[in-house]
């Protein structure tokens, strides 16, 4: 039987304040490796105390530039998650697939905003 390997975000961030993109790129390269490696992973966000949707973004959100959805919702679970942090990944997931559905849409809006913020 494939047994998830157990990935604890405060043992490869060495902290319980989860908030750069930096670490998330960590918690990201872990996962993409056991996906690639046809893992299934449960990601364990226990003694995570603080977590931003820059960190989420990077650590999960790229998932779905690199793996099929159905792939990612058949080998990742995630564990230890509090409702807050649970609905802020909903959130941080959800647009990710809407990005990488289009991401050239995404960046035109970006620089229209951008042009919109210069003009002011």
């Amino acid at each position: 039987m494939n047994e998830p390997i157990t990935l604890r975000i405060n043992e490869i961030v060495g902290d319980e304040i989860c908030v750069s993109t930096g670490d998330g790129q960590k918690v990201f390269e872990r996962i993409a490796t056991a996906l690639q490696n046809k893992k299934k992973v449960d990601l364990s966000f226990l003694n995570v105390e603080i977590l931003t949707s820059a960190f989420l973004n990077a650590a999960i959100g790229q998932l779905y530039g690199k793996f099929r959805e159905d792939q990612i919702k058949s080998s990742l679970t995630v564990s230890d998650i509090s409702p807050d942090d649970q609905i802020l990944l909903e959130r941080v997931v959800e647009n990710a697939k809407e990005y990488y559905k289009d991401p050239e849409r995404f960046e035109k809006a970006l620089r229209k905003v951008m042009e919109d913020e210069d003009d002011s």
